[in-house]
């Protein structure tokens, strides 16, 4: 892969090059490679079938994710988010202890504590970390998935980026079965306050508990707001929101 210089930036396909944009800029590669059929067949592509297919179904276990959240996400995530989760997901997948080389999966891996202490703390966002806004203490019930945040200061307690007047603060308890693909997620009530010095008990309740079995996630977001005549705009499209994994049982 090789990055275009210059004034003309192309796209498309010149012989055995292709020229394309990425988020990196605009880059080129030439093709090459192994034929598809032969790395399907061929026994001497057996590790490569193996590798790529426990890959295959890390990307999956993220996207189980990813989908789950995904009203959520939209306004806090970053443009790495997916690749990001993958590769977290690919290290639960190396903690599979029992399935055979190329069935390692998500979904044993996930049983470990130390898998469960992997994915607690992930932020969705890597502009916005929440320990680097959020400097209140919170409280995770994961019998009721319940947040509670006491006497939480917002002018104190959370850096707040610059223009915002006001943040939202949201809560979530989603339920993701890595081994059935199947997920649910019940969101809190929003609570929405100025950044000023008034201190308020925040307190946010999932709506019902999600259904079915598998991994307990309990999700905190924070959200920035610029007041204007009454109303409140995102700031940025969301780029300063933060969304963070603070629980899994």
């Amino acid at each position: 892969m090789a990055r275009q210089k210059g004034i003309i930036k192309l796209t498309g396909k010149i012989g055995d090059l292709s020229f394309y944009k990425s988020k990196d800029g605009f880059l080129a590669r030439e093709k090459g490679g192994v034929e598809a059929e032969r790395i399907k067949n061929d026994p001497a592509f057996a590790r490569t079938r193996e590798n790529g297919a426990e890959f295959g179904s890390s990307a999956s276990s993220g996207k189980l994710v990813r989908d789950a959240i995904r009203t959520m996400m939209q306004n806090a995530s970053d443009p790495r988010v997916v690749s990001r989760l993958t590769k977290l997901m690919t290290q639960i997948k190396n903690m599979d202890s029992v399935s055979a080389r190329g069935e390692r999966n998500v979904g044993v891996g996930i049983g470990d504590p130390a898998a469960k202490a992997l994915l607690k703390g992930f932020n969705f966002n890597n502009k916005a970390i929440l320990g680097s806004i959020l400097y209140n203490p919170y409280d995770v019930n994961v019998a009721t998935g319940e947040i509670t945040l006491d006497a939480l200061v917002p002018i104190n307690d959370i850096s707040a980026t610059p223009g915002a007047t006001h943040i939202t603060l949201r809560g979530a308890w989603a339920k993701v079965d890595f081994a059935t693909g199947e997920s649910d997620v019940q969101e809190t009530n929003v609570i929405n306050l100025p950044i000023d010095a008034t201190s308020t008990n925040v307190v946010l309740t999932p709506a019902a508990a999600p259904a079915g079995a598998g991994t307990d996630l309990y999700l905190l977001m924070i959200e920035f707001f610029q007041e204007v005549n009454g109303n409140q705009y995102v700031l940025k499209n969301g780029a300063y929101n933060a969304l963070s994994i603070v629980e899994v049982q």
